[in-house]
């Protein structure tokens, strides 16, 4: 392979979503598709093997998520240029993302436009974040004070949070993630916890007026 090849890795659990991603980038002559993986285990052995220049990544996938992933490339001080490409508004998971060592976050409704030029961005070295985005990062990532109660729960935390709030029930949520229903009870005893909260209901109104759900 050229040395002037941009090897692509993708890692998202749907093969639709994948084969999108595909034909986004077929037409980029100096582009090339190096590997899929649809969870996040097989996305790590990828990565450590195959040495792509970008890792396009979802962040919910079976098991660990594309967070965890993240954290996994740290902990070996292994760098990685990972771009997320998610279903999550960037208001949910970005600065998450960001801080866990994302080179980029977009979202998969805006992939089509943007996905390119933010491989190109990622590779030029530079962060890729919408404008609007960029302009609260200024404010919340330089300024960790006055946290939300709901920033403090850990990314899994977060995750299933997200999804309570949203309607899902335990075993939805279970087979989503791949962990049993009882892993799922748990995590929800520690958000009820940590934001001093009773009840489903409650999580939802929390989520509603802080503008994490729809």
């Amino acid at each position: 392979m050229p040395e002037n090849i941009i090897k692509i890795l993708i890692a998202d659990d749907h093969a639709f979503l994948r084969e999108g991603i595909k034909k986004t980038v077929h037409d980029e002559i100096d582009m090339k598709i190096i590997g899929e993986a649809s969870n996040a285990n097989d996305a790590l052995e990828m990565i450590l093997s195959l040495q792509p220049d970008v890792v396009i990544m979802d962040i919910s996938m079976p098991g660990k998520s594309g967070l965890d992933v993240l954290k996994d490339l740290k902990a070996m001080k292994k760098k990685y240029k990972v771009l997320i490409l998610s279903m999550h508004p960037e208001d949910r998971f970005a600065i998450r993302a960001l801080k866990a060592g994302a080179a980029g976050y977009l979202t998969k409704e805006s992939a089509p436009d943007e996905l390119v030029k933010a491989i190109r961005t990622v590779l030029a070295g530079r962060k890729y974040v919408s404008k609007a985005l960029a302009n609260r990062l200024v404010d919340i990532l330089s300024d960790d004070i006055d946290k939300q109660p709901h920033e403090n729960l850990s990314d899994r935390e977060y995750e299933v949070f997200i999804k309570i709030a949203s309607g899902s029930k335990a075993t939805e949520i279970a087979e989503e993630l791949s962990i049993s229903v009882h892993t799922v009870n748990t995590y929800r005893a520690r958000i009820l916890e940590k934001l001093s909260m009773n009840s489903n209901v409650e999580l939802s109104q929390y989520a509603m007026h802080n503008n994490l759900i729809d």
